[in-house]
């Protein structure tokens, strides 16, 4: 039903995570992240409380594998959920209940963690991280992640077509610096690349804007006074 990529890079301190599913709006309610706290992915029988939890468990100073261990214990009918977390030091930790859907694996690298389920072959995950440790180091973040979307779909993906996927990053501030989304596509990876190439050339003024608009470039839109 779904599978992700759940990373910090060790360059720049940022967390994120990029999704994809059968199901409409994946990224609405699996993917958590919070500046210089950590990131959880939360899919299968998706429980999004288990995100929120996770993150305010990582803010109170509890590392990737503590989360995991009491998010298991915390949430409704665990056997039914799949969880991936990593923490400000880079640590990974996950779980997969008896009842998670199909075939279904996990794969870790430094800093990363892929898992998905409903899988088409169990190489999924490993060529999710393949895909995510081959792109360049200095790329951003969120290149890095799609590459490792992008690679899972090339090695089989999911037993069925994919409808929604998301990336979704956050770097210094508390809002993210990139959350995209295509959440009903017939090949909603491929649109996400396309709405990525377009925003990434963009991203930096956006942030310019909200931290300090008189030093921001023109907006570019009809009526504009500066």
């Amino acid at each position: 039903m779904t599978f992700s990529i759940t990373a910090r890079c060790a360059r720049t301190g940022m967390f994120g995570i990029a999704i994809t599913t059968s199901s409409i709006c994946v990224a609405a309610r699996c993917v958590w992240a919070r500046a210089h706290v950590g990131a959880v992915a939360t899919q299968n029988i998706t429980d999004p409380r288990l995100g929120s939890l996770g993150l305010d468990l990582m803010a109170r100073g509890h590392g990737a594998g503590a989360v995991i261990e009491q998010l298991v214990k915390a949430g409704p009918y665990p056997e039914y959920r799949q969880i991936a977390v990593v923490d400000s030091w880079g640590d990974v930790a996950h779980y997969s209940g008896a009842r998670t859907l199909g075939t279904h694996r996990v794969h870790t690298g430094p800093g990363c963690v892929a898992a998905g389920n409903i899988l088409k072959t169990d190489r999924v995950p490993v060529a999710m991280v393949e895909g995510y440790l081959a792109a360049p180091a200095e790329a951003h973040l969120a290149e890095r992640l799609l590459q490792g979307l992008e690679a899972g779909l090339a090695a089989g993906g999911e037993v069925g077509p994919v409808h929604s996927a998301g990336v979704h990053v956050v770097d210094r501030h508390p809002w993210p610096v990139a959350d995209l989304r295509v959440d009903w596509h017939e090949t909603p990876v491929a649109k996400l690349r396309r709405v990525w190439t377009l925003y990434e050339p963009q991203m930096a003024q956006y942030m310019t804007r909200a931290i300090d608009p008189r030093s921001a470039p023109a907006y570019g839109v009809p009526g504009e006074a500066r």
